[in-house]
């Protein structure tokens, strides 16, 4: 899994970073090598596991519906929860710890409402694309949001957005994200 250099650029140099399903470690090791950073990976797959080991990343095996109740409040300068929000029960939840053992939250999920998306759902089928790749009967996705969505989780949870973005195709978009980019990217902190 790749990473995008403008997720990247999110993350302030020499920060304490912990990446929740950080898959083979691809970002972390970037963040460590280009940026001074340190920190720990959180990954359940196994062969992600060792690819993470191979590059030298630190990596915890853990579920992430189980929580972060292992980390202290703040321990963390930046948590990144990067298209795994989708993929979980507690979302919600998980979204409040990001927020407790980071200083700094950074989310990324495919964005539903990306108008593609719309118009396959105009046109009576399920959408897939790049960023939803899965029919529905085998999705991983347990959870589909929008880019609009999360603005309204944020302020209920009493989370400040200090940057948000669409990616669409390697390309940041700030102009009506909710509708022309496939991914939603939200920078925040605790109030």
């Amino acid at each position: 899994m790749s990473f995008d250099p403008a997720i990247a650029a999110l993350v302030p140099p020499g920060s304490r970073v912990l990446d929740l399903g950080c898959g083979t470690g691809e970002l972390l090791e970037h963040l460590i090598k280009h940026k001074g950073c340190t920190g720990y990976g959180v990954e359940l797959d196994d062969a992600n596991l060792l690819a993470c080991v191979k590059r030298g990343v630190n990596v915890i095996q853990r579920n992430l519906e189980e929580g972060l109740s292992i980390f202290e409040d703040q321990s963390f300068d930046v948590v990144l929860q990067l298209e795994t929000l989708q993929h979980l029960r507690n979302a919600e939840q998980m979204l409040k710890e990001t927020a407790r053992v980071g200083k700094i939250g950074i989310v990324s999920f495919p964005n539903f409402a990306h108008w593609p998306n719309r118009l396959q759902v105009a046109l009576g089928r399920m959408p897939v694309t790049r960023a939803l790749p899965y029919e529905w009967y085998d999705t991983p996705n347990i959870r589909v949001g929008t880019f609009a969505d999360f603005g309204v989780l944020a302020r209920k949870n009493r989370l400040k957005i200090l940057d948000s973005f669409g990616l669409q195709n390697g390309q940041v978009h700030r102009t009506l994200p909710n509708l022309t980019a496939s991914v939603a990217v939200f920078k925040f902190e605790r109030e």
